[in-house]
């Protein structure tokens, strides 16, 4: 089962490498931390902003081509985690059939939002990485030195 979440907030801090976005349940209390890096962080912005690259960046340019190959893409889904790292799918539809797309989450999530479609966390997922709402560990600890795809 998945869990639809939505982007409650995008931490930049400029003095590190990586930055911290959280989605939050839509229909629920659970917040999911996930580590990203700046290229991602700063896509993601710019697009929660409002502001519009003149040429397409990276994410565009991936929507674009799954359009131009009449795909859309339907969904988000973080699916798993092993070993200290996200795995993630863009779901997409394409002549009735679904595709699954292996991506980064980070990736995904800036894909997601460049397009607005909705971002998933599967349950298995959010059972290992957020605590329930009110326990001491309502933020788990994040190692900042890792990849952007590494919760801790």
């Amino acid at each position: 089962m998945a869990v639809q979440m939505e982007l409650a907030r995008i931490l930049i801090r400029e003095e590190y490498e990586s930055h911290i976005l959280e989605l939050r349940e839509v229909e629920g209390d659970r917040v999911f931390p996930i580590v990203i890096g700046p290229n991602e962080a700063m896509a993601i912005e710019r697009r929660l902003m409002g502001k519009t690259p003149p040429r397409p960046q990276t994410h565009e340019l991936l929507a674009s081509v799954i359009e131009q190959l009449d795909a859309r893409i339907q969904s988000i889904l973080i699916r798993d985690l092993q070993d200290h790292t996200f795995y993630a799918s863009l779901i997409l539809e394409r002549d009735g059939k679904t595709i699954q797309v292996d991506s980064r989450p980070s990736d995904a999530i800036a894909l997601g939002v460049a397009v607005e479609v909705p971002i998933y966390v599967s349950e298995s997922v959010l059972e290992e990485v957020c605590p329930p709402p009110g326990s001491d560990m309502d933020h788990p600890p994040m190692d900042m030195d890792d990849s952007d795809d590494q919760p801790q």
